[in-house]
């Protein structure tokens, strides 16, 4: 018998799993605010999923993709410039929440030390939070700035998935070579959710299956 694949892809969900998440994200999805401190993120009073990811690693698209929404969350020509938490409702049910982008280089050290203090104490203090989602680019795969990130939520003891983005972008030998070395580098993380997805925005592949997860993760406990 082979040895299982550590870290394998989420397969795509069964219709019925498909269909429910489908309408769940179908449904009203409302920005509520922008957080740039602890005292003003919304009431914990439901489940939610963040991403985070590195500037221009496509999370703002992604949003978009899964809500059905083209600028819902709003992409940036600079990266790093979205400087908050940003909270999406989803359905009155759960909330969504965009990070802001790490690993930028523009941005002024006195910013980039307060955007990384507010992650932080996010991510170690939100006790609704579910899942985090790391995003990583399916042209360039695990940096050290995602590897910091990793660490932290290990430390927090949040369960994250990675979530491979822009894989219409690179060939099918590329997209294996980039998966084999990010399950090298998930396999030092504890907090590791033991299946990656691969997204193309663009495309719409693997879009209904990280739906359906986030609807799993949420909706179902």
């Amino acid at each position: 018998m082979s040895t299982p694949l550590p870290f394998p892809l989420a397969e795509a969900p069964d219709e019925v799993s498909e269909e429910a998440a489908r309408k769940l994200f179908a449904g009203e999805i409302d920005f509520v605010k922008g957080v740039v401190a602890m005292d003003g993120l919304p009431p914990a009073d439901r489940p939610e999923v963040c991403f985070a990811g590195r500037s221009n690693v496509g999370k703002s698209t992604l949003i978009n993709a899964l809500t059905g929404r083209k600028a819902l969350a709003r992409a940036s020509n600079t990266p790093g410039r979205t400087q908050e938490i940003n909270y999406f409702d989803l359905a009155a049910q759960a909330y969504l929440v965009d990070l802001p982008g790490y690993g930028f280089a523009k941005a002024p050290i006195p910013v980039v030390e307060k955007w990384q203090r507010l992650l932080k104490a996010y991510l170690q203090g939100r006790v609704t939070l579910r899942r985090a989602f790391v995003l990583i680019d399916s042209r360039h795969g695990v940096k050290a700035v995602d590897d910091e990130i990793m660490s932290l939520l290990d430390t927090a003891a949040v369960t994250f998935q990675v979530v491979m983005t822009k894989a219409d972008k690179v060939k099918e030998k590329d997209r294996e070579k980039m998966l084999t070395q990010t399950r090298a580098a998930l396999q030092k993380h504890p907090a590791a959710f033991p299946e990656i997805v691969s997204t193309s925005s663009e495309k719409g592949d693997g879009i209904a299956t990280l739906r359906a997860i986030v609807r799993r993760i949420t909706l179902e406990g």
